[in-house]
């Protein structure tokens, strides 16, 4: 009986708990995405993160221990992970198939073994194929992924919003279960490509914001206080005299939420400089300044 889980982590079928969580962990420092940028890494740590899923379970390892890879159609648990396609959640879908109601009626027998849908054998080439899941596109206001909130998303005639969490990024998935495809009884997750539309008045550097925000010359010149409009309130910036174009001023804390840390970035607020017109100036201050203002 082939038993591809446990070459999956790379040990004995014998193995105890103690040495199949010890493979686990440094595999999955091996293949992490984050540290491991080769191809196929992504793949392989979702395999293995999979079977420690069965492994590490006792009542999931002693049906695998029973069975084996006949409860993935008579495939090496490779070749099953890669049939189910990109995006898939592999640890949902081993949950479905050793956790209760994972099996349809024609499931495990109660003499052992399989019967009914499953023909002698494993898990029924429908079943085996069947990917309920969804993936789509969204694009999201810049306010929203800056903040957070609720985004209203029509898919397929439905209509339905999501929460999405502060400070998400470009090109992160979001799994909204349930609403994929239905069959069976069964229905898949929708999985959500995230788009960020941007921003007419900011920019995003990591968790930092940039707006650039007027300042006129009298201002520059003196100084002052500044009524500037944030995501979130209106703040009062105070510009120091001699006021440079496209000076920066930190506002601490209220950039982008950090998800990980939950730390929040800063506000850079850089200064356009906005030069009156001559011809709205008073002619004798224009010729008072044409004769003191330094030409160099």
């Amino acid at each position: 009986m082939s038993n591809s889980l446990y070459e999956t982590l790379g040990v004995s079928a014998g193995a105890s708990e103690a040495e199949i969580k010890k493979a686990y962990r440094k595999l999955a420092r091996q293949y992490h995405p984050d540290v491991n940028k080769e191809s196929g890494a992504e793949e392989k740590f979702k395999e293995i993160n999979a079977a420690y899923e069965v492994l590490s379970d006792k009542e999931k390892r002693a049906k695998y221990d029973q069975y084996g890879d006949a409860m993935f159609g008579g495939q090496n648990f490779h070749d099953f992970a890669q049939g189910q396609g990109a995006g898939v959640d592999l640890d949902e879908i081993l949950r479905n198939i050793f956790g209760g109601g994972g099996f349809s009626s024609g499931g495990f027998s109660g003499a052992g073994g399989f019967s009914g849908s499953f023909g002698g054998g494993g898990f029924s080439s429908q079943q085996q194929s069947m990917n309920l899941d969804v993936e789509a596109n969204v694009t999201i206001p810049f306010h929203v992924a800056a903040l957070g909130g609720k985004h209203s998303v029509s898919l397929q005639g439905d209509s339905f919003d999501i929460k999405i969490p502060a400070g998400i990024k470009a090109g992160e998935k979001l799994r909204v279960r349930g609403k994929g495809k239905s069959a069976g009884g069964q229905s898949g997750d929708l999985y959500l490509k995230i788009h960020v539309a941007p921003s007419s008045e900011y920019e995003r550097e990591g968790d930092d914001l940039i707006k650039n925000f007027d300042v006129s010359l009298h201002h520059a010149l003196f100084g002052g206080k500044i009524a500037i409009d944030t995501l979130e309130k209106e703040i009062k910036l105070k510009v120091p005299e001699n006021t440079k174009n496209g000076q920066r001023f930190r506002v601490k804390g209220m950039g982008i939420k950090n998800r990980k840390s939950g730390d929040r970035g800063d506000l850079y607020l850089q200064a356009n400089v906005v030069l009156p017109k001559v011809s709205d100036l008073d002619d004798d201050l224009v010729e008072m300044m044409k004769k003191k203002l330094p030409k160099e």
